[in-house]
């Protein structure tokens, strides 16, 4: 339910959300049972497509459950013929990356993101190292949940094999380097940076280091447990604290599976994706880069981003929240710049995902090129008031049908015109509805959110 952007509905799934499969881990889905599962079904799908043996590169982050889920799914492939490369904990992007970089015929990600430790999830890649599409996500399912009696699974020497990749952090830390469109140095500058005991705890320090800037680490300890607890691009509370008391240049915080990344300015104030796509496009705007004068953000992109580009004579084209869906409408159009709020910056020059350590660098390269501190560059946009509310719910029900849900939204909308927006929409990930609200007035927005949370309650929580 959407007043300010009606957009496509995606596809109905059963086992696939917004971004892989995810749930509580050793709870259906997300259970050795359906990895294997989707092992064997990910591998017929990809032995059509590849020419002799595939092979899949398999990632993961830092939880405790990654190595059971690793194992099921690794055993799956293998028992379709596809060899398996483990790369260990390595972020999100750097298996895109890989993926392609080995002619790989699909990559697998197994993470919960910036979600608690007790939950995991499973993600593919196509062999482009693009997400894989709707279409064939659902193919796999179909496979998972209505298996072909009739296929025949691979025996001696036909297997496939489980191979360690030994230097993938290598390869993936040339690469981001590469991505750098002029040399960069960040000698004499301060950085904090804040792993969130994930994925990036190795890569995300090295580069900045070896890029030469002094830098503390915060969340770089991570004992399978901690993931994202306190820390990271969803909590950067530790990460304030200390670029103010070390007097950095600059904060730099990446959630558990480093596709997406936070920024904290030298006051200590948070910059969120928002904010760093206005810097970016107005960079990229000036240097004559920002093809077709166009950003891609989501329907939750705050407003003040759409009217900031729009000051500048830039169009923002809203999609549907997840960085998958910013991604295909770049491809679809050819744009080179989007991204989420959330921290989820995608620069299409570069990859083909959200890559928390690409886009970290190429802020940094605009802040050392303009001679500027973060704090001055983000007042490129002005944020509206936003209020964003996780509404927990006991069961689905399409949100248009609910006549209290309805009313509430229509009213606010009305009330708001065109200086605000209403946003409700069901997680993809979680059994949540979530609830946007932003205009001028931040007590007034706060409260229209509490008012469509309430009548969601009344209508789905019985």
């Amino acid at each position: 339910m959407n007043r300010a952007d009606p957009l496509p509905r995606p596809v109905s799934r059963r086992l696939f959300g917004t971004d892989g499969v995810r749930g509580v881990a050793n709870v259906e889905p997300v259970t050795a049972e359906t990895a294997l599962r989707l092992g064997r079904a990910a591998a017929e799908v990809c032995l059509r497509q590849a020419a002799g043996r595939p092979r899949i590169v398999v990632g993961k982050d830092t939880r405790w459950s990654g190595d059971m889920l690793e194992s099921a799914l690794a055993a799956g492939l293998c028992s379709r013929g596809a060899d398996v490369l483990l790369t260990g904990p390595l972020p999100t992007p750097a298996i895109a990356f890989l993926t392609r970089e080995l002619q790989a015929a699909a990559g697998a990600v197994i993470s919960a993101s910036h979600n608690p430790f007790a939950d995991n999830g499973i993600k593919f890649f196509g062999p482009d190292g693009f997400k894989l599409p709707d279409e064939v996500e659902a193919e796999i399912e179909e496979h998972v949940l209505e298996p072909d009696d009739s296929a025949v699974p691979a025996t001696g020497s036909q297997l496939g094999r489980i191979l360690p990749l030994a230097d993938g952090v290598e390869r993936y830390a040339q690469f981001v380097r590469r991505t750098l469109i002029a040399p960069l140095t960040l000698s004499g500058l301060k950085l904090v940076v804040d792993c969130a005991h994930g994925a990036a705890y190795q890569v995300g320090p090295r580069l900045f280091r070896e890029l030469g800037a002094e830098v503390l680490v915060l969340g770089a300890d991570p004992d399978g447990i901690n993931i994202n607890q306190g820390c990271g691009a969803v909590h950067p509370e530790a990460l304030q604290a200390k670029v103010i008391a070390e007097r950095a240049y600059l904060g730099v915080a990446f959630d558990g599976d480093a596709d997406r990344v936070m920024f904290v300015d030298e006051t200590g104030s948070v910059v969120d994706g928002d904010e760093a796509l206005a810097i970016m496009a107005a960079d990229m705007l000036s240097r004559g880069t920002l093809r077709y004068g166009t950003v891609v953000g989501t329907v939750m992109s705050n407003l003040g981003l759409e009217l900031a580009l729009r000051d500048r004579g830039v169009r923002l084209a809203r999609t549907r929240v997840g960085d998958r869906y910013v991604v295909e409408e770049m491809r679809h159009y050819d744009y080179n710049l989007g991204g989420e709020q959330s921290g989820h910056l995608v620069f299409m020059d570069q990859t083909t995902t959200g890559d928390g350590l690409i886009a970290a660098l190429q802020l940094l390269q605009v802040l050392v090129r303009q001679q500027s501190r973060l704090s001055q560059l983000k007042q490129v946009m002005t944020k509206l008031p936003q209020v964003l509310l996780n509404v927990p719910v006991a069961r689905r029900a399409e949100l248009e049908s609910l006549p209290g849900v309805s009313r509430t939204v229509n009213r606010i909308t009305g009330a708001l015109g065109d200086r605000g927006r209403v946003v409700v929409r069901y997680s993809g990930t979680e059994p949540l509805v979530r609830v946007m609200v932003e205009g001028e007035q931040a007590d007034q927005v706060g409260a229209y959110a509490e008012e469509i949370a309430a009548a969601i309650r009344l209508e789905l929580t019985a």
